[in-house]
């Protein structure tokens, strides 16, 4: 007999499913509500805040600078999924803040992302058209397979509750 997940369990199986992802998909829209997807190589930071470097020149990266919300999910390969219509994801409705070149944290977070995407980071970081992006999370679902989903909140993904019908 399959005993029932803890919350703990879950966040904590949700949070290693997300740090074990190296991109996010981003969803976002025009400031005419055109909808926009897109997609970027990604980071956490020590307080679990996603981070991109993306072009001025990408669509969401425009619609980033004409309203700083987000949509971010990290889905499970199809290729090791159980079934491609139950792949495990977090997605998550952010704010979104744009991280100027000459703070402290850009520094820490391009050097962050060197490490994990190599060294075509600083190249990037050098050119005029790409931008550094911070999501904080603000609510979302976990999605562990057929029925099995939760309310998420935050960056910590903190379990809320199991979503019914």
């Amino acid at each position: 007999m399959n005993r029932e997940i803890t919350p703990r369990e879950l966040q904590q199986e949700a949070l290693a499913f997300r740090a074990g992802c190296s991109s996010v998909i981003l969803a976002t829209s025009a400031p005419d509500g055109a909808p926009d997807a897109g997609y970027a190589p990604c980071i956490l930071d020590d307080q679990l805040r996603c981070h991109v470097l993306i072009s001025r020149l990408a669509q969401h990266t425009k619609n980033l600078l004409a309203r700083p919300v987000a949509s971010l999910m990290w889905i499970e390969a199809t290729d090791t999924a159980k079934n491609p219509f139950a792949r495990r994801r977090p997605v998550m409705r952010c704010g979104a803040v744009l991280i100027e070149p000459d703070s402290a944290d850009w520094s820490i977070l391009i050097g962050k992302l060197q490490s994990t995407h190599g060294n075509t980071v600083p190249l990037l970081a050098e050119l005029d058209d790409f931008i550094l992006f911070r999501f904080e999370a603000l609510n979302g679902n976990y999605v562990r397979g057929f029925a099995q989903a939760w309310a998420v909140e935050g960056n910590a993904l903190s379990v809320r509750e199991r979503r019914q019908r």
